[in-house]
């Protein structure tokens, strides 16, 4: 069994595609709109076969989004090695989004770095 894609509502729609496709190296489909509904969505491949849906329709809550919440908590991304989690955290912090913590390695071994980003989301980088 695998996990075939993880889906997140937001409120830009494009600027959520653009972030995962800049940053993260994904690559874009078209687009889905449903005009009935006012729906939209991308799907956006990631080289190992991961997907991630970024949706978004015409009414839905903006609820608060604090760090530690019950819920999924963040998506990880893994990039390959230290130098390169390093590289990006510095590139997102440059521009302009939060970085709350790392890079560095945890407790468990992990070397990470955690980013704010796409409407209050957290972002994780690693090796």
């Amino acid at each position: 069994m695998k996990i075939e894609h993880i889906a997140m509502y937001v409120n830009d729609l494009s600027a959520a595609r653009d972030f995962f496709v800049k940053y993260l190296d994904g690559s874009s489909n078209d687009g889905y709109h449903n005009p009935k509904t006012g729906f939209r969505s991308y799907f956006i491949s990631f080289a190992d076969g991961a997907r991630l849906e970024v949706m978004n329709k015409p009414v839905m809550d903006d609820l608060e989004k604090p760090l530690n919440r019950t819920g999924y908590a963040h998506i990880a991304f893994s990039i390959g090695s230290k130098e390169a989690v390093d590289a990006l955290t510095e590139r997102l912090k440059n521009d302009g989004y939060t970085v709350v913590s790392g890079p560095r390695t945890t407790g468990d071994g992990y070397y990470e770095s955690c980013i704010v980003a796409i409407e209050g989301n957290q972002i994780e980088i690693t090796v």
